[in-house]
């Protein structure tokens, strides 16, 4: 039986890259302690396979991410813009709903109402129905 082992390049790294590499794989929280200690295991010469089996993670995300650095360096290892739509409710109007939802009260009721609060400022019910369910209020 024949194997096929697909090669794979080498790692080099700068000293800072190293550091901000292992600074990364401390942290928490988003995407890039995994995908730092992904590419620390690749250059302590860890195969795709080893590296994929000490982490827990598929062959495949080793390979992509690796494939990620040697092309990119750090910068690869950071989320792409994502496709789709922009964004249409700005963080100064979610920022507004939840404001006015949890610290202000209607002149004359207990509550706000979703159409009440659309229209003081300025956005759709929908816009307000939509952040309130977002951020579970």
């Amino acid at each position: 039986m024949i194997q096929w082992r697909a090669k794979t390049q080498p790692l080099t790294l700068t000293q800072d890259e190293q550091e901000q590499l292992e600074q990364w794989a401390q942290g928490g929280g988003d995407c890039r302690p995994l995908r730092a200690r992904i590419v620390l295991n690749c250059l302590a010469g860890y195969t795709n396979r080893e590296s994929a089996k000490r982490l827990k993670v598929a062959v495949q995300t080793v390979g992509k991410w690796r494939a990620r650095f040697t092309a990119h360096g750090l910068r690869g290892l950071l989320d792409e813009p994502r496709s789709g739509a922009p964004r249409s409710i700005s963080d100064a109007v979610v920022e507004a709903v939840l404001a006015k939802t949890l610290h202000e009260k209607p002149p004359d009721a207990a509550r706000w109402s979703s159409r009440r609060l659309a229209a003081t400022l300025g956005v759709s019910q929908r816009t307000v129905l939509r952040i309130w369910r977002t951020f579970e209020v």
